[in-house]
């Protein structure tokens, strides 16, 4: 397989398995174009690093029963694995509901708990470049920092023992919309994908398509090119506040050095804070 999609991805998941210590790996899906992509991406590199790379995979489905359709769905996915000689946990959302924000933490809530009952160090999902972009624009609209702007980043480690990789997160939607066509991938249309009182499907299917008839024709690349621009800035913004906290906490009692903090810049002096009282609300709290 040497198709571009598939170099992007080795390259991505050799960059993952070299700098991290993994054997268990927790593949998130759902039934749509982008989890087959990474299902078929990440089962042509088992098969063709397997002498190099031993990892043991174990993909999830999470049901959040907004469809009519979700158990024909659910068995769907179940052949399809099943037929690549995978494992798949199936989880059920029992709490129905139609908040984007709290559907998010029940599932990643649900991802967190099973990663670390099954002992799996890393999770991958299928965001790709579409995803970064429209989460861009909801961030914006609730009047987000850089740091929200910034996101839906390659990698962020959501506990201390587990880390998320997005290794399609550069890949726009129409390449992988090829690439499932290519190899005959099993799509499962999800019809609430087009419903507009949905926020995201809002912006997918009306906003960004008027912004790119109107206003420009390569918007996705545009602002793909400024997120990565602001997500190194705002990693150094990071790095600066670490060591500014570092040299200013007091060593035995929980407190920070004024006289420090106040020569630095408003922005390293408000995240220094905020540092400090989530490691202070921590040490309190133990």
């Amino acid at each position: 397989m040497h198709t571009y999609l598939h170099i992007h991805f080795n390259k991505t998941i050799k960059k993952i398995l070299n700098n991290n210590t993994l054997n268990m790996v927790l593949i998130a899906i759902s039934g749509g174009q982008d989890s087959m992509c990474l299902i078929q991406l990440m089962e042509d590199f088992k098969k063709n690093y397997q002498n190099i790379y031993s990892i043991n995979i174990e993909y999830i489905y999470i049901d959040h029963q907004w469809k009519k359709d979700s158990k024909s769905q659910i068995q769907h996915l179940i052949n399809f694995i099943k037929n690549k000689q995978s494992s798949i946990s199936i989880y059920q959302i029992k709490y129905i509901t139609a908040s984007e924000l709290t559907a998010r933490y029940l599932r990643y809530k649900t991802l967190i708990n099973h990663a670390l009952k099954h002992k799996h160090m890393t999770i991958l999902t299928a965001h790709s470049q579409t995803d970064k972009i429209e989460t861009f624009f909801q961030q914006l609209m609730r009047g987000t920092s850089i740091d929200g702007a910034t996101s839906l980043s390659n990698c962020r480690n959501i506990h201390k023992q587990l880390k998320i990789f997005r290794p399609l997160i550069d890949i726009n939607r129409v390449d992988i919309n090829w690439f499932c066509r290519k190899f005959y991938l099993p799509i499962w249309s999800d019809i609430t994908n087009y419903d507009n009182n949905i926020n995201r499907n809002r912006l997918r299917n009306e906003f960004i398509p008027y912004l790119r008839k109107y206003f420009m024709q390569n918007l996705e690349h545009q602002i793909n090119t400024f997120l990565e621009t602001c997500n190194i800035d705002n990693e150094y913004i990071k790095q600066n506040t670490i060591k500014l906290y570092l040299i200013s906490r007091h060593k035995n009692n929980i407190a920070l050095n004024y006289s420090l903090i106040k020569k630095q810049h408003i922005a390293i002096q408000a995240r220094a804070l905020q540092l400090f009282f989530l490691s202070s609300s921590k040490c309190i709290f133990k």
